[in-house]
């Protein structure tokens, strides 16, 4: 994993994608007991013009390292693939832009803060992630007044509120 990260923080230092935040089950290791996880998700600002987002520039400069993409969506980096998510929603946005600094063994990296990482799944509202957010809650709470701040400005209390029924 550090590997794989040293090679993210490459990309954003040479501006190959903007900034950056782990996301998913991943980042929840940062604040939770392990969960079972394929992939590493990136979530990340990516150079683009105009609405459409064009991955070619990332990819192409991962392969120029030797790193391809393998089913499609992921890129094998150092034994790990790692899809590049560019934000879809303006809570993921949010969760980026308010990431913070953390370190893997001696690298340092950007996770999304745990109350948004429970938001986003309860945005995203998958079975996994329901399940996920289950097993979160039952190793580590989150801050309250922040967690119910996020999902109310995105009219996700309710379903939070269904969800950890």
């Amino acid at each position: 994993m550090e590997k794989t990260l040293r090679v993210i923080n490459s990309l954003e230092s040479e501006k190959i994608i903007g900034r950056y935040a782990i996301g998913g089950a991943v980042g929840l290791l940062f604040y939770t007991e392990p969960a079972v996880t394929y992939d590493l998700d990136i979530f990340c600002h990516l150079p683009h013009e105009g609405t459409l987002i064009d991955l070619s520039p990332l990819y192409n400069y991962l392969a120029k390292l030797g790193y391809h993409a393998n089913k499609g969506e992921h890129v094998d980096i150092e034994g790990i693939p790692v899809q590049f998510l560019p934000p879809t929603t303006y809570l993921v946005k949010e969760a980026i832009d308010n990431s913070i600094n953390k370190s893997f063994e001696d690298v340092p990296t950007r996770v999304f803060q745990y109350e948004y990482l429970l938001a986003i799944m309860t945005e995203t509202g998958r079975a996994k992630d329901k399940a996920r957010i289950a097993l979160a809650l039952e190793s580590a709470q989150p801050d309250k007044t922040k967690l119910e701040e996020i999902l109310r400005r995105y009219s996700l209390f309710d379903k939070w509120c269904k969800i950890i029924v």
